[in-house]
């Protein structure tokens, strides 16, 4: 019952259709998102009730419910719609033509700006990962590595061609690199010195150094 009230109270508040994620309900999942985003940045994900969700992005539980089965939905998504957009940039990276050394760069870059750019969502999902429900956050672990095997199969390319060092194991490298990339939401400022893109230029700049072959003595 709690679904087919939602999917008629999403309708109602999103233009009186249901018509699908294209058409008049996008406004209402989207608000849920934004007011989810705000209160978790806020208040906590542990402190937020779901009332205090809906009520601030102005929908029903009803309409919250035909979108998500759970707060732990919510917090899924906030982070998995950042990693669904860097899962298809780097695919696109990865899949392009030229030098491997390069589109490793242009992925390194990529996947930096792209986190700044959408902080608070990493930001939160990472403070809050560990309280979801075991069987979402196995699921989230999962996504998110096959994003690092896609960029380690990209640093291995490399290696086996002879661009990269080939005596750091593949893995290594990804997790140190992506061990900085986590950690920028403790450190890093809209307002600093540095606009996203620019760190990432550096993050990928100290990989490649770390890669290029040691000389033979």
């Amino acid at each position: 019952m709690a679904r087919e009230g939602g999917r008629r109270a999403a309708g109602e508040e999103a233009g009186g259709t249901t018509r699908g994620r294209a058409g008049g309900d996008e406004p209402v999942r989207g608000r849920l998102l934004g007011a989810a985003t705000r209160l978790f940045a806020d208040r906590g994900f542990e402190s937020t009730s779901v009332q205090e969700i809906v009520a601030a992005a102005g929908v029903t539980k009803g309409a919250m419910y035909h979108y998500f089965d759970s707060k732990d939905d919510l917090l899924r998504e906030i982070y998995a719609r950042v990693l669904r957009l860097q899962t298809e940039r780097l695919d696109r990276f990865a899949d392009a033509p030229g030098p491997v050394a390069g589109r490793v760069y242009d992925a390194a870059v990529d996947v930096v700006a792209t986190t700044v750019e959408n902080l608070d969502d990493s930001k939160i999902f990472f403070r809050s990962m560990h309280q979801l429900a075991p069987e979402t956050r196995k699921a989230v672990r999962a996504e998110r590595r096959r994003y690092h095997e896609r960029f380690r199969d990209l640093v291995a390319e490399g290696q086996r061609e002879g661009v990269f060092r080939a005596d750091v194991p593949a893995d290594l490298v990804v997790d140190f690199f992506f061990g900085s990339v986590h950690h920028l939401g403790s450190w890093y400022h809209a307002d600093g010195a540095l606009p996203g893109v620019a760190v990432g230029r550096h993050f990928a700049d100290l990989l490649l150094a770390s890669l290029r072959p040691v000389p033979e003595t």
